[in-house]
């Protein structure tokens, strides 16, 4: 069984032939993409079947969601150990102003957030922006 396959059977998602490839992109996608992106990269394909995929992913928690202040939602793969739980494991985005990509810093945690009482977080998001170091180099 291939790293696609396995990653499909963790999260218990049917693998349908659009879901190996978008997957199979995500992975091959060190970027978040938005769903511009994939529609360009899967041209013949529908829109409203890639959005799906998409959103199956976010919810069996294969891919999350980023907001990355451009108004333009993009994804990226989950980390093995990641069940993007609030307060757990979310981790930073950087968005480069310059070139406008967004990468996920698995490595840099975003810290645990002390609410006041009766207060619950339901979606915790830090981009920092800035140049990156394709473009600062």
């Amino acid at each position: 069984m291939d790293a696609i396959e396995e990653i499909f059977k963790k999260n218990k998602v049917k693998p349908t032939a659009m879901r190996m490839l978008v997957l199979r992109y995500l992975v091959n996608n060190k970027n978040a993409v938005s769903l511009a992106n994939i529609e360009e990269h899967f041209e013949n394909s529908d829109r409203i079947t890639l959005y799906r995929t998409l959103k199956t992913f976010v919810e069996s928690r294969i891919a999350h969601q980023i907001d990355d202040g451009t108004g333009i939602a993009k994804y990226a793969l989950c980390a093995a150990h990641c069940n993007c739980e609030v307060g757990t494991d979310l981790h930073l985005h950087f968005h480069c102003s310059n070139c406008n990509e967004t990468v996920c810093l698995t490595e840099h945690k975003i810290p645990h957030i002390n609410l006041p009482e009766r207060f619950i977080a339901e979606n915790i998001n830090l981009v920092v922006k800035g140049v990156c170091d394709k473009c600062n180099g």
